[in-house]
């Protein structure tokens, strides 16, 4: 036993050499991603009101005179034409008056022409010619008058359009004022909204709005800005707008209620989808797919963004159409990595704005 001790004290004294091999690691390995190429869209932002609809013109028609009603030449719901008379007012009385006008001037007329011919001859006087071309001017102002209010009994339709339904009957006694039917040019719609005044900027006329009523469940009606108020309501800060609605199947009535979308900044804009947005506090980063000498490489870009609507993102600067973004596996490609596309979402865009429309 003693005999080792010896050569256990030459065992601790001599260092211990440990051989060890290093192997140089491989190059990085790629990683598969999944790419969407930026695409460009028509995109506006939408701004939300309720408006009710009023006819392109709308009238009440009623008499200019007390008088009776003698004969009735409408129906309810009926549609009329410029001049087509509706009512005629009991016009017996003008009429006699007219006939006695007409005589009147008639007698008037021949007078200044037999006077005319004398003083041709230097058998009358100047002054008694234009006696005479003064009592015809009388009786033709007078014919004039009578006609006129003859035609205050014919009551006619100021312009194309729909009748109402109709208050009255033959032998009713009328006065101005009592409403006989209403009548309303229903081939364009006024619509009457309001909107936040922060929106005032962008409203103009040629706005394109989109409108739609609970009565029509989801069809749409396309229409355009007219005019915008001179004032903003004190109040409640908003200003009203008028929208024009083309009418040609005759289907939107004047009273409803439309739900509109005014479609505000319309633009070609850049959009990306939203999974290929990284969130850093107060910044947006995409990563791209670039092509260099060693392949495909992942590069982080800042870029800001802009509207949002369902799977799309608008950006507004750092990109470029047709730039190549990582829409799935930008978390494990590092800036500077080789990348591998393993499928290519072209049709990503275009697939979510089919499902998104945006006008």
């Amino acid at each position: 036993m003693s005999s080792l001790r010896p050569l256990t004290r030459w065992l601790m004294s001599v260092p211990l050499v440990v051989a060890v091999t290093l192997t140089a690691p491989n190059s990085a390995s790629a990683v598969a991603v999944l790419v969407a190429e930026v695409g460009s869209m028509p995109w506006a932002e939408r701004v939300e009101a309720l408006g009710t609809l009023k006819a392109n013109e709308s009238v009440n028609i009623t008499a200019n005179v007390t008088e009776t009603i003698s004969a009735i030449h409408f129906d309810d719901g009926q549609r009329v034409e410029e001049g087509d008379i509706l009512v005629e007012l009991t016009s017996v009385e003008q009429h006699a008056l007219l006939d006695e006008a007409q005589v009147r001037v008639g007698e008037a007329d021949r007078q200044y022409e037999r006077v005319k011919a004398l003083v041709a001859q230097g058998a009358a006087s100047e002054s008694l010619l234009d006696e005479r071309k003064r009592d015809l001017d009388t009786a033709r102002a007078v014919l004039v008058a009578i006609e006129s209010r003859l035609s205050d009994r014919l009551i006619k339709a100021p312009f194309d359009g729909v009748l109402g339904l109709r208050n009255v009957s033959r032998g009713t006694l009328v006065e101005p004022g009592d409403t006989i039917t209403t009548l309303d040019d229903d081939s364009f719609m006024k619509l009457d909204f309001t909107v936040p005044s922060v929106f005032m900027n962008a409203l103009a006329p040629g706005l394109r709005i989109e409108a739609r009523a609970a009565a029509y469940g989801d069809r749409t009606f396309e229409g355009v800005v007219r005019g915008v108020d001179s004032r903003v309501d004190p109040v409640t800060r908003s200003i009203q707008v008028r929208a024009l609605i083309p009418n040609p199947e005759r289907t939107l009535k004047p009273g409803l209620l439309m739900r509109v979308e005014l479609l505000v900044d319309p633009r070609d804009a850049l959009v990306v989808p939203e999974a290929a947005i990284l969130h850093q506090g107060q910044e947006h980063f995409v990563q791209l797919v670039v092509e260099g000498e060693a392949g495909l490489t992942s590069e982080r870009r800042q870029v800001r963004i802009g509207a949002r609507k369902p799977g799309l993102v608008e950006v507004r600067e750092g990109l470029a159409e047709g730039d190549r973004v990582i829409e799935d596996g930008h978390l494990k490609a590092r800036p500077g990595q080789p990348v591998e596309i393993v499928i290519r979402d072209d049709s990503s865009v275009d697939a979510r704005a089919a499902r998104n429309p945006t006008p």
